[in-house]
């Protein structure tokens, strides 16, 4: 197989041929290795690999030829020098703060982020002796005024969950970077489609592969890149010991998942703009979050940052939990679930799901109120999209 330099090809090209190291059966499709350790040629091969003096596979917890495609491939798109693959999206953010926390650090993360990332910051990181401080996603004044001597990375995901906020990476990049702290970008509204964060300053992206990277909702998965230095001397040792590992048929779906990304992430964004348009002029509704609105806070910044504007839509009700329950229960074909990033339609009311375990002031503190309800607009026709939540709205 010829040796290509697939950095000089395209997003959409990169998604479909590269990562792949053809074996000696000539396959054309992407082999799974299911295999948990590998034979050596001698005990001195073993000792040199062992040691990183030879390269070569070692064990599937931390070297698997499945794996390696999908974190090459997934690297190359996002325009980092390195990733490398995790069990879940949650695993990949643990990763990043096992290898760079220690006790007496401190973290800026955005409000309305994940719950559970929430979860992971302010219960577990602080048995640890690391602290974490909450501040608004779209101020960049905050995050300054917020910085401390001993902060060591500024973590966001933009566009937030559920709110649809976007953050300007480049500016919070720069004042991380005048502080000496790193900016970790969560990448996985949009995917390296949309939005390269590490182009726009970050030095670290993470993502949920469950997400649209697969965009099937077959498996869970979750990925960390960002140059040599960061991967080999934080997260790899991480991953090596902690055993947090993406399995080689995970690995393989995900990488087939890339090869549709770019067509699936234009499909979704073209849906989402027209049902946010359309949920602007239905009863009952109060808002819509949208980047592609024009009256969207950020809509310019986004028309800068990102290509498209993304497939989640977030609306809220004048009538609460109440009319937001009622408006879900009343769908029949969308999928009630509080995944995304599928084909499939997925609807959720956010502050009894995935922001369930926040207390009601955090909540509050957020902007997730009672009557908001989340959207993953999938691919179905949208005049059918429309029509199921119509069920519920013009009740």
């Amino acid at each position: 197989m010829k040796e290509i330099n697939w950095q000089d090809y395209s997003l959409e090209t990169q998604a479909i041929r590269a990562g792949v190291r053809r074996s000696h059966e000539d396959e054309h499709s992407l082999p799974i290795f299911a295999t948990s350790s590998y034979v050596f040629g001698s005990a001195e091969e073993a000792w040199l690999r062992f040691t990183g003096q030879q390269p070569g596979n070692i064990y599937s917890r931390f070297t698997n030829p499945t794996v390696n495609a999908f974190q090459e491939r997934l690297a190359l798109m996002e325009k980092g020098e390195r990733c490398l693959a995790f069990s879940s999206g949650m695993a990949a953010i643990m990763a990043v703060g096992m290898g760079l926390l220690k006790a007496g650090d401190h973290v800026l993360c955005s409000r309305g982020v994940f719950g559970n990332t929430v979860m992971l910051f302010q219960n577990y990181f602080s048995k640890f002796g690391v602290t974490t401080d909450f501040v608004d996603l779209v101020d960049p004044t905050a995050w300054e005024s917020a910085i401390k001597p001993n902060t060591r990375f500024l973590f966001l995901e933009t566009p937030s969950n559920p709110l649809m906020e976007v953050a300007d990476i480049t500016r919070l990049a720069e004042i991380a970077h005048s502080h000496n702290s790193l900016l970790i970008v969560d990448n996985c509204f949009c995917t390296p489609a949309l939005q390269r964060p590490l182009e726009l300053g970050a030095d670290i992206v993470v993502h949920s592969a469950t997400k649209f990277i697969d965009g099937q909702g077959r498996c869970v998965g979750g990925a960390v890149v960002a140059n040599e230095e960061i991967i080999e001397k934080y997260i790899y040792p991480y991953l090596r010991t902690g055993g947090a590992t993406m399995s080689p048929f995970n690995a393989w779906v995900f990488t087939s998942g890339l090869e549709t990304l770019g067509v699936r992430m234009k499909a979704h964004c073209d849906s989402a703009l027209a049902l946010s348009l359309w949920l602007e002029q239905q009863p009952g509704v109060a808002k819509v979050n949208y980047p592609g609105l024009p009256n969207h806070p950020q809509h310019e910044l986004a028309k800068r940052q990102q290509s498209h504007f993304g497939g989640v839509v977030s609306f809220e009700l004048t009538g609460g939990k109440d009319h937001a329950w009622k408006v879900i229960d009343a769908t029949e074909m969308l999928s009630i679930t509080a995944n995304l990033g599928d084909v499939k339609t997925t609807i959720t009311h956010p502050a009894t799901t995935t922001h369930g375990r926040l207390t009601p002031e955090a909540r509050a503190t957020a902007g997730i109120k009672d009557g908001l309800v989340r959207v993953s607009v999938g691919l179905e026709n949208i005049e059918d999209i429309k029509k199921d939540l119509a069920r519920g709205l013009h009740l």
